[in-house]
């Protein structure tokens, strides 16, 4: 099998994980079955992402973007089980189908496990926030550890697993502080968020999507998202132009807070960015949430049967 991600230019560790998540899951699936795809963490189901005529066993994806796919043929496709109720219910599957992102399960590594707190407030915003937003300038007056999404998959979830707090904007930033038992708070900086693909995943383990509001930081995140920035209203038009914040994609993860720029010019974006400062650090002090262990096992446990079920056939 090979596992299908979406694969961005940018870069996106709930996306990059695919590549070691499942030989981790299921060991020796890359020599089984090499005509099919194995589709899992991410918001992919959609015939506009996957190949038409290919065979595709589905462990824990979700819908959120674009056209369902027609999942009744089974010789092309073996949805074993999806993110939650709300892609179950989109793909007309039994409610049964629904367990959790498998992502969740990166908590079973032996390399996460017992690692030592280093954050005490970590923000994890959408990849599109940090490519186009100046949050590593934020961060620092906020008191917030900046986390960038875009780096080195593994790197990004370790710093998730060591921090105390979570303020996430990143879904996964989100999923994988509950899998780590840190507490997490919602953000989003978008009126225009997909909360369909948050309370897919929230719902199967109890949680809600109640995301705190807060201002685009910068006048070209205001372009890319069409939201409004000191009160102007920004389009579609020019958005395609909209310069990003000059990040070159590495692996290395991005933690600490870097000077927006000396002079007169980063003072003024400094003073711009004040009303994302103020929301980020009051959202930093809201009630946190986190599932409870036994709702996060069960869904673990119903997920690991999954897993028994693909070897018996598969392997």
């Amino acid at each position: 099998m090979k596992p299908y991600y979406w694969e961005s230019h940018h870069g996106n560790f709930g996306d990059d994980l695919n590549l070691w998540l499942w030989d981790f899951l299921l060991p020796g699936f890359r020599e089984v079955q090499p005509d099919m795809l194995l589709v899992g963490v991410g918001t992919v189901l959609t015939p506009d992402l996957l190949p038409a005529g290919t065979r595709k066993l589905v462990i824990g994806s979700g819908t959120g973007y674009g056209a369902q796919p027609d999942v009744s043929d089974t010789t092309e496709w073996d949805v074993r089980c999806v993110r939650g109720p709300l892609t179950a219910s989109k793909l007309g599957l039994p409610p049964e189908r629904a367990i959790t992102d498998p992502a969740v399960m990166i908590s079973d590594m032996p390399e996460f496990q017992n690692l030592p707190k280093l954050h005490q407030k970590t923000f994890v915003p959408h990849w599109e926030s940090a490519e186009f937003g100046m949050w590593e300038a934020v961060c620092e007056p906020a008191g917030l550890t900046y986390l960038d999404p875009r780096g080195e998959a593994k790197s990004v979830i370790r710093h998730i697993a060591q921090s105390e707090l979570v303020i996430a904007e990143s879904m996964h930033g989100a999923i994988l502080a509950d899998a780590f038992r840190v507490p997490w708070i919602a953000v989003s900086t978008s009126r225009a968020i997909n909360s369909f693909k948050w309370t897919d995943w929230a719902s199967t383990v109890g949680a809600t999507y109640r995301p705190r509001h807060v201002p685009v930081s910068t006048r070209a995140e205001a372009i890319a998202k069409r939201s409004r920035f000191w009160g102007m209203r920004f389009d579609a038009q020019g958005a395609a132009a909209a310069p990003n914040t000059g990040h070159q994609q590495s692996d290395e993860v991005l933690t600490r807070p870097a000077p927006s720029g000396p002079g007169l010019k980063g003072m003024a974006k400094q003073l711009l960015a004040a009303p994302s400062v103020l929301a980020l650090w009051q959202a930093s002090r809201a009630e946190p949430q986190l599932s409870s262990d036994e709702a996060l096992e069960r869904q673990k446990g119903r997920f690991r049967d999954v897993l028994e079920g693909i070897r018996r056939d598969y392997f």
